[in-house]
């Protein structure tokens, strides 16, 4: 049980916050409930602990108090729900009385199940199929219908069922993307359904009731196409305008429609017993083993004797070319003799032996009875083949499963009503599944006595040519075939009504949650909430069944619609199931997910076997409405319900990963981007992103991160205003991945801990992706180049790559496609084949259209000399770095003081520079090295004797100050610094700096003579020193090796091999 305390209150006599006057008057004290006024004000204050939360977080007891006044409101399908005052202005609430299971869901779906398909296509399809085959027909779709009742029961009992009928039902449980393919389904489904029953309205009327009605002459042994598109575009027009103007009486007319359903079966059942008594009076003329349209003749013989008279009969002049005896007849009719059966047998007749087997043919196939003796002829004329009875279309197995799939659709029609019912959970279940059952004994018990009553050769005759134009059942009904012409009919209109009632409502309600952007203008409809705009669309779909103008030919098409919604909802149920989901908890007691499971298959099955081609465009339909809902949906606070299952996907591809360690077949480059905040949080360097993306193509694993300096809880709301900004800058250079931003107390440690721990199990990064730290001279402090140093060393540490990239800003953008060029490769060392798999990856974007070339640069050890210049810079690099190290001067005066020195240098080495040489000639200038000993020195010397100048000047030759403890340090300090300047003006550049510099230089010119045009160059990027006091001059290294260059991309290696030549 949950206690809510804050409603209770204890006085307890220990309790020192309950004071006692002496008059006895009680204070007011926010713990105890006193005055009546003063109870509002304290409500929910005596959890003082808690106060500070009450904002964010509601008191239990004021939680259950809303659940238990919840109200099961429609949301916008309940017809009617508010009735409107003459002026227009004051609206009061209709109360729809609440229904049972009776009333509220098992007639509903009755009347929605029984229909069209019963009445006009059942004992044709029991005819040509079989009994046997007909009953495993049935069989199949009702356990279909059965297995996604029990699958919607789930639905139904796993929390509140929302009012709103069935889309509501699933979408508020199985999330938007399922709902809305659910939705749209059904939607076209129901649309279909309408055409499929228009067209059994117009069939019913030009057929059987006025057959005269007729417009266009058209053959009689072709379906009535133009005056099926005619009459049926009427109809539907005539529909919905009566749905226009006034639904509630179409609501009013259901228990109508369904009083004719009811006496209709009602009617044939007791036909069915009135066979064991007496056959009904229907007879059937074959000729040979042909059967005949008899609505032109009354007697089934060639002659008759009237009055002791011969004569030939009507029929003699329809295949004799007249009333003569001595006319020339068709040579089929001279051979065989005509034979009058009984077209219902009864029962007791044992013909059901020969219905059991199926009667498939080809469209234009003569109805024959197989038992009949019959003498083929040859060449018989158009004419006389008028007379017989054929085929309209070629019959199979999977297509009688398309059009008979339709008659058990609508299991749907009571949870439609679940914001009327009494008890949705226990209404649903129950009314859903017992009209199935009951559906599903009607429908069985049907084939068995239509394949025991009725003459095989009539149960194939579909329009009952050859009982005078009675349809087949309605020969069986009693009293009167009129019975069940007048109860299909109206059955028939009362259906299509029913359907461009509660189409465009579902449309609405589909464009009100707002899923599917384009649908937004179905959402809204007339004052009153009627859906114009729905009704108009569903009418337009309607058309395009009714010009179809086929029965046949729909019934396939909704039934692949609503085959898919069934589908939909089995997989749900069965996937969240499987994946324990916490928010599935159905409490229906007969659900299991093996039934989900068998199903979803079955309606697979089902789907295929009607018609593959329609089953293909029917799920193409319903996954573009559920990848649209998932691209451009919006955010529904009701969640998604199938979200566990690319979560347990994900967990079990990661378990996986970590398995067996990668192939180098399977290597890619999995990026780590460090990515650099401006002041804004917004990204300083989005080139970054455009590389990163077209590196990558979308393919493998992408991190963009970044760090802030500071706390988390100074800085976290900054942190996730950088995530947000990373996120759009990301989705502007169409770069996939993830983003993250940490706090760090400094952005080393925050770097440090990203390549440490950053990706999750298998899926991390094994390569790190950054821009070259342009301003590292110009900062007040050494944090920039410390931090890029420890980076290139913590990469290699954890064995991963390092990508550098320089003027990462000059890189194209994602729409920017440039000209024709070459990346070149600079492949000094070999680390792994790395520098030669990026070129490939690269040149696969198709921003960049490069021919990429590889150029190796030899360099011996033997040819080494170097020259002034190479002894200058490296003198230059390391009196800069001992002057930094050593000085303890401010910003400005270090600036000046390197400044000063550079210049130095520069003028020395223009004095040696001979005339006539390009700017880049003095790279290549050697100097004998005694030279360049000398020029150093004396260069050295002048500047001490200056300084020594200068200090002589300025020193008076006598000093008279006081001694304390402060000045005596200072003075020392001072004479340290002066013989640290000292010294530094007489050292000599170290060997190895002098090594390293030249090859600097020298791979410089290199690369610059050859590839000054190129778009890109990729180059090995050497290691730091293993001494960190050579730090300093590592960068001036890599300064001097990309000199010149405008796109350079640095490689380091991670140790490992990325690329085999083995296929």
């Amino acid at each position: 049980m949950i206690h809510g305390f804050a409603n209770h209150t204890a006085v307890s006599t220990g309790c020192p916050f309950v004071l006692i006057e002496d008059d006895g008057q009680r204070e007011s004290s926010p713990f105890i409930n006193s005055d009546n006024d003063e109870e509002q004000y304290y409500e929910g204050k005596n959890m003082a602990l808690f106060e500070e939360e009450m904002d964010s977080t509601p008191m239990v007891s004021s939680l259950l108090n809303k659940l238990a006044n919840y109200t099961n409101l429609t949301q916008g399908v309940r017809e009617h729900e508010e009735a409107e005052y003459a002026d227009g202005v004051k609206r009061v609430t209709v109360m729809v009385p609440q229904m049972g299971t009776f009333i509220g869901v098992y007639l509903p779906c009755m009347q929605n199940i029984l229909g069209v398909i019963l009445f006009l296509r059942l004992t044709w399809i029991v005819g040509t199929a079989g009994i046997l085959e007909t009953f495993a027909i049935v069989s199949m779709c009702c356990i279909c219908t059965l297995l996604t009742a029990i699958s919607m029961s789930a639905i139904a009992t796993n929390g509140v069922v929302p009012a709103g009928g069935s889309y509501y039902m699933i979408s508020r449980s199985l999330g938007p993307e399922f709902g809305g393919a659910v939705g749209l389904c059904f939607y076209l489904g129901t649309t279909f359904a309408g055409s499929m029953y228009i067209l059994g309205t117009v069939e019913i009327l030009l057929t059987y009731i006025v057959p005269t009605a007729k417009v266009f002459d058209e053959n009689e042994n072709e379906p009535m196409v133009n005056n099926m598109r005619l009459y049926g575009t009427c109809c539907l027009l005539l529909m919905a305008l009566v749905v226009f103007v006034g639904v509630k009486y179409v609501n009013k007319l259901a228990i109508v429609f369904l009083a004719c359903v009811i006496l209709s079966i009602l009617a044939t059942y007791a036909g069915v017993i009135k066979t064991l008594i007496e056959p009904p009076d229907f007879k059937v003329c074959l000729l040979g083993n042909r059967s005949l349209k008899n609505e032109m003749f009354d007697t089934c013989a060639k002659i008759e004797v009237v009055k002791n008279n011969t004569k030939t009969t009507k029929l003699w002049s329809l295949f004799c070319g007249g009333q003569y005896p001595n006319s020339t007849c068709d040579t089929y009719f001279s051979l065989n003799n005509l034979t009058e059966k009984t077209a219902i047998p009864g029962l007791r007749s044992g013909v059901i032996r020969d219905n059991l087997w199926s009667n498939y043919g080809q469209a234009g196939m003569i109805i024959e009875k197989e038992n009949l003796p019959s003498e083929p002829a040859q060449g018989f004329s158009t004419d006389t083949n008028k007379r017989y009875v054929f085929n309209d279309i070629t019959t199979c197995f999977t297509l009688l499963v398309g059009i008979y799939f339709p008659s058990v659709t609508g299991i749907m029609a009571g949870s439609n009503r679940s914001g009327d019912l009494r008890d949705a959970q226990k209404s649903i279940p129950i009314g859903t599944i017992m009209a199935i059952l009951t559906t599903s004994f009607i429908y069985i018990s049907c084939v068995v006595l239509f394949g025991a009553c009725i003459e095989g050769v009539v149960l194939r005759d579909k329009f009952g040519f050859s009982l005078k134009k009675t349809p087949v059942i309605g020969a069986l009904a009693w009293p009167s075939p009129w019975l069940i012409v007048i109860g299909s009919f109206f059955s028939c209109c009362g259906a299509g009504l029913q359907s461009l009632t509660g189409a465009p409502r579902l449309l609405q309600a589909i464009a009100r949650d707002g899923i599917m952007p384009f649908l937004h203008v179905f959402g809204s409809g007339k004052a009153n909430g009627e859906p114009t705009w729905g009704l108009l669309l569903t009418v337009g779909i309607c058309e395009i069944g009714i010009l179809i103008a086929s029965l046949d030919a729909v019934a396939p098409i909704l039934s692949m619609f609503f085959l898919m919604c069934y589908l939909f909802v089995n997989l749900a149920c069965a996937v969240q199931t499987l994946l324990r989901t916490p928010n599935w908890r159905p409490r229906f007691k007969f659900y299991h997910w093996t039934l989900s499971f068998l199903g979803m298959s079955l309606c697979v099955s089902l789907m295929f076997i009607s018609s593959w081609y329609y089953a293909l465009v029917a799920m193409m339909i319903a996954g573009c409405i559920y990848k649209y809902i998932e691209y451009r949906g919006a955010e529904k606070e009701w969640g998604q319900g199938i979200r566990g299952l690319s979560l347990n996907a994900a967990r079990y591809a990661l378990l996986r990963l970590e398995e067996a360690p990668l192939h180098t077949k399977n290597w890619r480059p999995q990026l780590l981007v460090l990515c650099k905040l401006n002041s804004d949080l917004t990204v300083k360097h989005p080139r970054l992103l455009s590389f990163t993306s077209q590196l990558k193509a979308g393919k493998g694993l992408t991190i963009i991160c970044s760090v802030l300096e500071g706390t988390y809880m100074t800085r976290g709301s900054d942190a996730k205003t950088g995530e947000q900004n990373l996120k759009k800058a990301m989705a502007a250079e169409r770069t996939k991945g993830f983003s993250h931003v940490v706090v760090s107390s400094n952005l080393r440690d925050g770097f440090s801990l990203l390549i440490q721990s950053a990706g999750l199990g298998g899926m991390k990064h094994n390569t790190v992706l950054m821009a070259w730290p342009v301003a590292w001279k110009q900062t007040q402090d050494s944090s920039a180049r410390k931090n890029f140093i420890e980076t290139v060393r913590e990469t290699t540490a954890a064995h991963q790559a390092l990508l550098v990239a320089k003027n990462i800003d000059h890189f194209p953008s994602n729409l920017e496609r440039l000209s024709e060029g070459t990346i070149d490769v600079w492949w000094i060392v070999h680390d792994g084949g790395l520098l030669m798999l990026l070129p490939f990856l690269l040149s696969q974007h198709k921003v960049d259209i490069f021919i990429f070339r590889q150029l190796n640069y030899k360099f011996y050890q033997s040819k080494v000399n170097p020259c002034a210049f190479t002894y200058e810079k490296t003198l230059v690099m390391e009196q800069r770095s001992q002057m930094i190290k050593q000085m303890q001067l401010s910003r400005t005066e270090r600036e000046r003081e390197i400044q000063s020195i550079s210049d130095i240098s520069r003028s020395s080495i223009k004095r040696k520079k001979p005339s006539g040489v390009d700017a880049r000639s003095h790279n290549t200038l050697c100097i004998p090295k005694d030279e360049v000993a000398q020029l150093i020195h004396d260069r050295n010397t002048a500047s001490h004797a200056a300084m020594n100048d200068k200090g002589a000047a300025t020193t008076p030759d006598r000093v008279h100050m006081t001694w304390t403890k402060d000045k005596l340090v200072n003075e020392r300090n001072k004479h340290r610094e002066g013989m640290a300047v000292k010294d530094m003006f007489n050292m000599k550049p170290n060997h190895s700096n002098v090594r390293r510099m030249h090859t600097a230089v020298k791979l410089n010119e290199a690369i610059v003579r050859k590839s000054r045009d190129s778009h890109l160059v990729l180059l090995n990027m050497p290691g730091p020193p293993k001494n960190k006091k050579g730090d300093e001059n590592y960068m001036e290294f890599l300064e001097v090796l990309m000199e010149g260059l405008d796109r350079v991309l640095l490689v380091r290696g991670g140790g490992c091999e990325v690329i085999t030549i083995y296929s």
